[in-house]
């Protein structure tokens, strides 16, 4: 019991913060701060308008942005890691609200907090490395275009129709907008994406988005448009609360808080992915990602925030900015804090639909096209992948849209590495010592013998071929598997490969099997497959020992016995005799079947 707690109590301080962390936050705090800074401007019409979009408000995504942002800054894996409110959950939260209300929001979020932590007590992190790139690429696809459709009643001035799926709800906003056409939040919606995405290619480092914002609130104040805004604000966050807890509804909220989890994980993860891939020498630690994720998403409920994960556009932001440590992610976080206590007036008198804007433009930079032309020429299994999750993301949820990608990822990556299996007739004067054998020798080996290599994996996708080519060897007395190059065998491959042997027998044809490798003998031993084989001698450690033993059978001088009676004592003497004899052959010899040369097809 005492090391159970002891190895419990060191996982635990595995996912806490080092010294090392706190001695980098004071390694440059100068360029962190500055960092921090210009990613809070980023974040702050983001946050503001994944609140809104979520349909909790835009307090809660300003609570978001500044409680778990600070949490996942200092606990989290990533040293530049930026996390807050994302348009991916704004997604998925989008149908729990319509089906459980706010209160239901904040319930899931807690209870996602709570699977965060147990993944990364479970040391899940590192699972993320089998998602296939082009299962993410699709799925930040399907991404963007629902955060555009989001947005549609919003660009239009339209009240938002009570409709869970976002294409059936951007159908209905366009057909009353249409019936009663008005322009002032059409303009500066347009107005504030086509600043963001005209000035992200003249200035990349200038917040183009506060900027946009900013010039349309002052635009709609000094006109008199007539166009929605933001409205009141609370002056700080609210007082830490569990009043929305209700245990009645637990059970109906199982499923979404997975759905969440699931996708903080996935999101964050990659974000931290991104990160490491933009610098030199930072590597996030997973498990502790998802443990800082896991206690931001219990915090931002109490404080009325939405669900967080780590958010890859502004952790971008971050690094190019020359963040250093997690000071700079921590920054922002108390950037954000200040302008809700301070600024809230101010804040309060943004137009909705430059919010909307931004939110466009964001979508619209979330594709990048290059890459995924790139991904959909690479295969056409990779753009069948990208394609059917970026509709799935779509047309059902983001966590099935991933769960569908990687089974037909998987289903396509089975067939490709079944089609690399191989059944090959080899040479048999290629197994002995040159010059050890006439021409004539050779020319009845040939006539009477034929050598198989079994090539790559054996198991239920590819298994059933071999029985097929087998089953079809003619004019032959002894049929010998060389098993050396087997790389995997199941239980499929297994029955198959008894299935075929039997079939060979049944026709008065003596099968030999060389080369199993140590780790296949158990489910070729549980299935009967070389049980009767070895029992009759018939199985040799190397491809030379059973020619050997062939040749002693068409020779005459030793007799292996017919398939299915069992021998009590030991090989025939003959055979025995002429299977050591081929282990004595130099080392070249006999290592040839554990060391194929790569001159060998596979």
């Amino acid at each position: 019991m005492n090391r159970f707690r002891a190895r419990a109590l060191s996982g635990l301080l595995a996912l806490l913060p080092t010294r090392s962390d706190l001695a980098a936050m004071r390694g440059r705090p100068r360029r962190d701060l500055l960092a921090g800074l210009t990613v809070a401007v980023v974040a702050l019409p983001l946050a503001l308008g994944f609140g809104i979009s979520s349909g909790l408000g835009a307090e809660a995504g300003l609570a978001t942005a500044v409680v778990a942002g600070a949490l996942a800054a200092v606990f989290g894996g990533s040293s530049l890691q930026v996390s807050g409110p994302t348009g991916a959950m704004t997604v998925v939260l989008v149908p729990i609200v319509h089906a459980h209300g706010a209160s239901g929001v904040l319930m899931v979020g807690l209870m996602a907090g709570v699977l965060l932590l147990l993944l990364a007590a479970a040391r899940a992190g590192k699972y993320m490395a089998f998602v296939p790139a082009p299962v993410v690429e699709g799925f930040t696809v399907g991404i963007a275009l629902v955060i555009a459709l989001q947005q549609i009643p919003a660009v239009l001035g339209v009240p938002v129709p009570d409709e869970e799926k976002v294409t059936v709800a951007a159908f209905e906003a366009v057909r009353d907008y249409l019936g009663a056409p008005d322009w002032p939040a059409v303009t500066i919606a347009l107005a504030v994406a086509g600043l963001m995405l005209a000035g992200a290619r003249w200035r990349p480092a200038v917040p183009f988005s506060l900027l946009a914002v900013v010039a349309a609130t002052l635009a709609a104040e000094t006109t008199g448009l007539d166009a929605d805004r933001i409205g009141a604000l609370p002056s700080g966050l609210p007082a830490p609360s569990l009043g929305f807890v209700d245990l009645s509804a637990l059970s109906s909220l199982i499923a979404p808080a997975v759905a969440v989890a699931a996708l903080a994980a996935l999101e964050s993860l990659l974000s931290a992915a991104v990160a490491d891939g933009m610098t030199v020498g930072q590597k996030h630690d997973p498990d502790r990602e998802l443990f800082g994720q896991g206690l931001a998403n219990l915090a931002s409920p109490l404080f009325g925030g939405v669900p967080a994960t780590g958010a890859i556009a502004r952790t971008a932001v971050n690094v190019r900015t020359g963040a250093t440590s997690r000071l700079a992610a921590l920054a922002h976080a108390v950037v954000l804090a200040v302008i809700v206590f301070t600024a809230a007036p101010l804040v309060s008198r943004i137009p909705l639909a430059a919010l909307a804007g931004v939110l466009l433009a964001t979508a619209v930079r979330m594709i990048e096209v290059g890459s995924v032309r790139a991904m959909a020429r690479a295969t056409r299994a990779d753009a069948l992948v990208l394609v059917l999750t970026a509709c799935a993301t779509l047309a059902l949820d983001l966590v099935q849209a991933v769960v569908i990608g990687l089974v037909v990822a998987g289903a396509l990556a089975l067939r490709a590495v079944a089609r690399n299996a191989r059944l090959d007739e080899v040479p048999l004067h290629h197994e002995d010592t040159p010059g050890s054998h006439d021409a004539a020798e050779h020319a009845l080996l040939a006539e009477h013998i034929v050598a198989y290599r079994l090539d790559g994996p054996l198991f239920f996708a590819a298994a059933h071929r071999f029985l097929l080519e087998l089953s079809e060897v003619a004019d032959v007395s002894v049929v010998i598997l060389r098993m050396s190059r087997v790389t995997t065998i199941d239980a499929s491959g297994s029955l198959v490969l008894k299935d075929a042997i039997e079939k060979l027998e049944r026709r008065g044809i003596t099968v030999l099997v060389s080369g199993i490798r140590d780790g296949h003998h158990r489910p070729l031993e549980a299935l009967g497959v070389i049980g009767r084989l070895d029992a009759t001698g018939r199985v040799f450690a190397s491809t030379p020992e059973a020619i050997a033993a062939a040749r002693e059978l068409l020779h005459g001088s030793g007799v292996l016995p017919a398939p299915g009676n069992p021998r009590p004592e030991g090989p025939p003497e003959p055979v025995r005799e002429a299977a050591q004899e081929a282990a004595r052959q130099p080392a070249d010899t006999a290592e040839r079947e554990e060391n194929p040369p790569s001159a060998l097809p596979l």
